[in-house]
């Protein structure tokens, strides 16, 4: 964007080529968003016959002093560019209008002739400029109501602390209001504030006194470099943050030092944290709201590794897996089982109880055969003995169906014996 370097270059390839030189031809474009106040054949009609005196320049406006009044003035916003015809002149992203577009641009604003053939071009690509015909641009706003100029009215050391001392605000907003200093945008500001180790968000009223005029140089030290070159950003020094300044971030370092992004003063801010810090109170809050959103914030690849040593270190409070508590489960199941006889299945005890059942029928079969032995003689011993014989072999668990074969067996005898048992004489 077109700062004080840029105007100022724009300003000085006017000086060198145009001054002393009458106005053949003017064409003003029909935008009434840009030419401000005025239509296109009144703005044409006050320029055709004049010569061009000077070119003067305040922050970041420009106007061009005439051999009379009304002058034309440039206020240049966010895209606004100065083309002479055959003469390099500083050149910029959001201007840059290439030397094979038709001339003059479809984007010119104000055209004009000179009586030698020079032709001139104020541009605007995004309409953000403002094109005026004042009859004392200096005295009227906005150029009534800037500051002094950073190049041409730089204040005093002293005067500059005691001016920042005054104002409560974060200092990169301060930079960027033209009412305070004018001619820093956005860049120079970035700038700066780098150079000079200091916090885009620090309030100016904090900045110690070596702070403040430490920033007084850089301000002058990079608006002159930057003049030097003509404005040409390719030829500015290496170690400048600017060169990052539009990198995406996570990608963007200075000598080897990563630049984070912020807003501040309501644009995007570019620093270096481990060179800018904030300081004193601003320190203390920023520590204080960086530690209560720590649990907020997202968790990132990072994090990974630190999250594992405190998982080693928690283990004992942290529940495990499915697996894990499946285990303990399991092993407290067995911890609190009685150790000694394992109690069986349902279905080996209802066996066992058939057994029992089976062993009660047949002692009663077996009271029975000894009652018929008193009264037969013994008759029937080897089927006693036979019985035993084959409650002693039979397994103490067997199947239901072998349990009932076994008792209806046993009832069949019983019956048996007691059909063969004499009837007793009548006396």
């Amino acid at each position: 964007m077109p700062e004080l370097p840029e105007v100022e270059a724009a300003r000085r390839a006017i000086e060198e080529h145009c001054l002393g030189k009458r106005i053949k031809k003017a064409i003003i474009a029909n935008d009434p968003k840009v030419i401000d106040g005025v239509s296109p054949s009144d703005f044409e009609s006050a320029l055709v016959g004049k010569t061009l005196i000077s070119a003067l320049r305040k922050g970041k406006n420009l106007w061009f002093l005439l051999d009379s009044p009304p002058f034309p003035s440039f206020q240049f916003g966010m895209a606004g560019a100065i083309y002479i015809k055959g003469v390099a002149v500083t050149k910029y992203k959001r201007s840059t209008v290439n030397d094979t577009d038709e001339w003059p641009s479809k984007y010119s604003k104000l055209f004009i002739e000179l009586d030698d053939g020079l032709e001139l071009s104020f541009t605007d690509k995004r309409r953000f400029a403002k094109v005026r015909l004042l009859k004392d641009p200096a005295s009227v706003p906005p150029i009534s109501e800037l500051g002094p100029d950073a190049l041409l009215e730089p204040m005093a050391v002293d005067e500059f602390y005691e001016s920042l001392h005054k104002k409560k605000i974060a200092i990169k907003a301060l930079l960027l209001d033209q009412s305070f200093i004018s001619g820093i945008g956005n860049w120079i500001a970035d700038e700066v504030l780098y150079q000079a180790s200091i916090h885009p968000l620090q309030t100016a009223s904090s900045l110690s006194k070596g702070s403040c005029a430490t920033l007084h140089k850089c301000i002058k030290e990079v608006i002159e470099k930057a003049i030097e070159v003509g404005a040409d950003s390719s030829q500015f020094p290496n170690n400048w943050i600017f060169h990052s300044r539009e990198k995406k971030p996570g990608k963007a370092f200075v000598d080897g030092k990563k630049i984070d992004f912020i807003a501040a003063g309501g644009r995007t801010t570019a620093y270096v944290p481990e060179l800018q810090k904030l300081s004193g109170g601003q320190a203390v809050k920023a520590a204080v709201k960086s530690k209560r959103q720590t649990p907020k914030r997202k968790k990132s690849d990072h994090d990974d590794d630190d999250d594992d040593d405190d998982e080693v270190k928690d283990d004992a409070n942290k529940p495990g897996s499915e697996e894990e508590e499946a285990a303990r489960k399991a092993k407290s199941t067995r911890e609190l089982k009685p150790r000694g006889h394992v109690k069986k299945p349902p279905t080996k005890q209802i066996s066992k109880a058939s057994d029992d059942n089976d062993d009660e029928e047949n002692d009663k079969g077996a009271a029975a055969d000894d009652d018929d032995e008193i009264e037969n003689g013994g008759a029937d011993d080897d089927n006693d003995n036979d019985d035993e014989k084959d409650r002693k072999k039979k397994p103490s668990r067997v199947s239901n169906d072998k349990q009932a074969k076994a008792k209806k067996e046993s009832n069949k005898k019983v019956t048996n014996q007691n059909s063969r048992r004499p009837k007793k004489k009548m006396k």
